[in-house]
């Protein structure tokens, strides 16, 4: 028997909207607790296993075997409706995945086979062209899902995208000339996730929005610092993150700690959200070029869009560019097999080590290698995990590092003894010879002179001239923590040892 294409479609969609409709009266609200990574990524595996079910089942009902076929897709999708469930009410799980998925394998069953002539989609699927998210029978029956989906992944951003031509530029820079960035933004991203994203969701805001600021900001980059001096993954400015709770402590300044600074950056959001009627492309916009322009922009105009010429042209090129390039990155985050986009798989379990012997992070990194098929290591993760540490400074035994789950194994096997430790220490110890002690420069009491130039701030001016710190030069000139405020044209002093 052959199947025609009209049956094999009304199959899929029947499958899928059956089961995406029940379990409405099961849904309860998301109860706040501890964020479960196992539980969630099992959640995930789940739904990967389920749509490659329904797919074999697609391949069965092409085949002609109608019976196996239904059997299998609506076990699929009932397991799928079932994990859906649970992840609304597991903290930190992330519902747009399934309300993707539900929307991609619709998708496909459309796309199975050719429609036969005359049949109609809307029909037999129920407009099934819509964007995941609008009216979709799987929100409606998770209602807590809601926000997340209408901020990003509803008609309005569905409709930018379609009539804006700034977006559509942003998301083929994304693609092309900043396609490494995006995947480096990505894979950075994966691994602070169970600090970052827990952060959001408590806050009630879509994964996407913080992955798109990131990867626009830092790439994910912790220890990322600007021209300007924002500092951290979210790229804080000092008078807004002391605002949101960012100070320093014992030296570290806390911008550089990724939890710490996504629930400072979920704050803001939340607060410009308030205070900006909803329109999330203003509370962008008010990110970068600040709340006090933007505000003041929108009253005078009286436009409450970004995109209008009132508030847009009005505006500098470096915030026109930043909103439709954040949109651009949240939409591919949530979207990107539809741009032919594959981001890696990554094993990003959380894990831990504690020091058999004493090492830096630099050390670790050498003997770590390419462990896990990390083809560009592991110094990045290493320093982004662990912000408050000083890279090239000997750790001693016993110190607690975090880790990823799969270098627990590998640190054991190749970092406690044997050749590459030997090499990493070699090594760290001619980095070390090169770099003169801050302590003898200190101690030799002399100086040199630096003079601030357009653009400079403190953290940049420490790291070009190799053996200073922020903390140090801002001592040494009297200049205030957290803000470090300097202007060109200012002489600061600094130690004797610095190279320039």
């Amino acid at each position: 028997m052959r199947i025609s294409p009209r049956m094999l479609i009304m199959l899929a969609v029947a499958a899928l909207t059956a089961c995406a409709g029940a379990g409405t009266a099961t849904t309860r609200p998301v109860a706040a607790g501890k964020v479960d990574e196992a539980a969630i990524n099992a959640l995930y595996a789940k739904l990967d296993e389920d749509s490659r079910r329904f797919e074999s089942g697609l391949a069965l009902a092409g085949s002609g075997d109608m019976s196996a076929a239904q059997a299998e897709t609506s076990a699929a999708m009932d397991d799928m409706q079932a994990s859906a469930v649970t992840c609304e009410t597991t903290p930190g799980c992330d519902g747009s995945r399934f309300v993707s998925a539900y929307d991609r394998l619709l998708r496909r069953s459309l796309q199975a086979s050719p429609v036969e002539s005359g049949a109609s989609l809307e029909a037999l699927a129920d407009e099934p062209s819509r964007e995941s998210g609008e009216d979709s029978p799987v929100i409606a029956s998770l209602p807590a899902m809601q926000r997340t989906i209408t901020l990003l992944n509803g008609r309005e951003l569905a409709d930018i995208l379609v009539t804006n031509e700034a977006v559509k530029a942003g998301l083929e820079k994304w693609l092309t000339q900043y396609r490494p960035n995006l995947m480096t933004a990505y894979v950075n991203y994966q691994f602070m996730r169970y600090r970052m994203w827990p952060e959001y969701h408590k806050a009630g805001l879509p994964e996407a929005l913080l992955f798109g600021m990131m990867a626009k900001e830092s790439g994910g980059r912790v220890h990322a610092v600007s021209r300007s001096g924002a500092s951290g993954p979210l790229q804080f400015m000092p008078a807004t993150g002391l605002r949101f709770g960012l100070g320093s402590k014992d030296g570290f300044d806390q911008r550089f700690d990724p939890g710490m600074s996504t629930r400072a950056n979920a704050a803001y959001i939340n607060e410009q959200l308030n205070r900006l009627n909803g329109n999330l492309e203003l509370v962008i916009a008010a990110y970068n070029g600040g709340e006090g322009r933007i505000g003041r922009l929108a009253a005078r105009s009286g436009a409450s869009s970004f995109w209008d010429p009132k508030i847009y042209s009005e505006l500098p090129s470096e915030t026109r560019d930043y909103v439709p390039m954040v949109l651009a990155a949240a939409w591919l985050f949530l979207h990107p097999e539809r741009y032919n986009l594959d981001f890696p798989k990554i094993n990003a379990y959380p894990g831990s080590i504690k020091l058999a012997e004493p090492a830096s992070l630099a050390e670790l990194t050498v003997c770590l290698g390419n462990t896990g098929n990390m083809y560009d290591g592991w110094f990045r993760t290493l320093r982004n995990l662990n912000p408050a540490l000083d890279p090239q400074k000997k750790l001693e035994t016993g110190t607690r590092l975090e880790v990823p789950v799969q270098l627990e194994a590998a640190y054991s096997s190749q970092c406690v003894s044997g050749r590459w430790v030997q090499l990493a220490s070699e090594l760290n110890a001619a980095t070390a010879s090169m770099t003169p002690s801050r302590s003898s420069a200190r101690s030799s009491g002399s100086t040199n002179t630096y003079t601030v130039r357009k653009g400079d701030n403190l953290a940049a001016i420490a790291r070009r001239t190799g053996c200073t710190s922020t903390r140090e030069i801002a001592e040494l000139n009297r200049i205030r923590a957290p803000q470090y405020r300097i202007k060109a044209g200012q002489k600061l002093r600094l130690p004797s040892c610095s190279g320039r």
